[in-house]
């Protein structure tokens, strides 16, 4: 877990809406762009607005039900866009036999199926249902291709060299059977019954072509559960990413995205998945005093700040001392050694998701975060911040590594075009 954080969706008041609403008729209110754009359907039970730290009113919580989000463009959906609620990370390997061809025509139809259920429709053929009462609840549906990949469909030579197998790590507790995969979709929705319902229905049309490897499921906070836009919070109480790199950087693209004339060709625009189960080991963390947990991360645990002062986004003070002489923020505090500047400048955008999997036979809960950040150039975002934090990470003795994954997410699909047909089909 690294000090940065997931840009958050602002939310803006919309009037509410009377009556019952198909998916369709939800879609329509969101214009179309089919961009995010917070419109109604359930202002009239919210509470009143809560007041901000001035006594201000903030802006009433709204429906997320109808956001929308696009499945064709540059990039593809589910990297830039803000956290959702719910997700669904799952892994699948291509069954016995099945080559290029048969991959083709699966991300064919997932590629087809992700765009209906992204505007709000139900899937083409067999539709369950689920989320019938439901808006498109910006979902997003993300597609990847795992290292294997490319020797079951003979592309070897398609192969980005940013894929090879990562390193390992002295905290790696690695599940073979829970890590990497052929193939990889991350699904993200603010309902619970949109994202399950994209879970099914790409499982559904991955058919005969491929089998399900490993599957994992995640939450985050509701949006509009807070009086403001917050950075998100994770199992440990932390706020979890406050120096994420943001959208609105000169060097953004450059950190998170493939150039356009990069190599290979077929991932322009695209970015690299770096995905790990982190088991938190909250019995441990939780006996720690508040001033010890702050210790740790080297931050305020109720703002976020820095333990050298000043708010969540003030500039850490890496050299500040008290009366003794002593640094303010521990030298191997969590926050101090992620940081870009410590590691080369190197930088990942972070889009996690918490997970409590129930309670271990000991009582120990099976709880902790699904790590997923994205990445140029893994050598150059998630090794060299990973290696560092092996080396003496205060964070290290309460969290246990135990899935991994690296995945090659090729650039958004034009209109026409599926996932990775540049790949398959080039």
């Amino acid at each position: 877990m690294s000090d940065q954080s997931t840009p958050d969706a602002v939310s803006s008041p919309e009037a509410a809406t009377k009556g019952g609403f198909s998916r369709r008729q939800l879609l329509g209110t969101a214009g179309a762009t089919g961009l995010a754009l917070g419109a109604a359907g359930g202002a009239a039970g919210c509470a009143a607005a809560p007041n901000d730290e001035n006594g201000a009113p903030t802006a009433p919580l709204t429906s997320v039900g109808s956001d929308a989000v696009m499945f064709h463009g540059k990039h593809q959906p589910g990297i830039t866009t803000a956290l959702q609620a719910r997700g669904h990370l799952v892994a699948f390997d291509l069954a016995a036999g099945a080559g290029r061809k048969e991959a083709a025509a699966l991300l064919r139809r997932w590629s087809a199926t992700a765009q209906r259920l992204m505007a709000g429709e139900p899937a083409a053929q067999d539709d369950t249902d689920v989320a019938r009462d439901a808006g498109p609840s910006s979902l997003t549906v993300t597609f990847g291709f795992g290292h294997s990949f490319f020797a079951r469909t003979g592309l070897e030579k398609q192969r980005p060299v940013a894929l090879d197998p990562l390193p390992d790590f002295s905290s790696d507790h690695l599940d073979k059977a829970r890590s990497n995969g052929d193939l990889w979709v991350q699904i993200g929705a603010n309902d619970a019954l949109v994202a399950f319902h994209a879970l099914r229905a790409v499982q559904k049309d991955a058919g005969s072509a491929a089998r399900v490897r490993w599957q994992m499921n995640g939450f985050n906070r509701s949006p509009g559960a807070t009086g403001r836009p917050m950075t998100a919070r994770n199992l440990m109480g932390q706020i979890d990413g406050t120096r994420n790199p943001k959208p609105s950087e000169s060097d953004f693209d450059r950190r998170v995205f493939v150039p356009g004339a990069g190599e290979p060709a077929w991932m322009a625009n695209g970015s690299y998945a770096v995905v790990r189960r982190i088991r938190m080991l909250l019995d441990d963390w939780e006996k720690l005093s508040p001033t010890a947990q702050e210790d740790v991360i080297g931050r305020k645990k109720a703002t976020g700040a820095p333990l050298s002062g000043g708010t969540e986004t003030t500039p850490m003070d890496l050299d500040k001392t008290d009366t003794d002489g002593n640094l303010v923020v521990p030298i191997n505090a969590h926050a101090r050694i992620t940081r870009p500047d410590q590691n080369g400048g190197a930088a990942m955008l972070r889009r996690p998701f918490s997970f409590h999997d129930g309670i271990d036979t000991d009582g120990v809960p099976d709880a902790g975060l699904l790590f997923v950040c994205w990445q140029a150039d893994p050598l150059r975002g998630f090794v060299p911040v990973q290696r560092k934090l092996d080396r003496g990470d205060a964070l290290s003795t309460f969290v246990r590594h135990e899935s991994s994954g690296l995945f090659a997410v090729p650039g958004g699909a034009a209109t026409g075009e599926y996932v990775g047909q540049r790949l398959l089909e080039g």
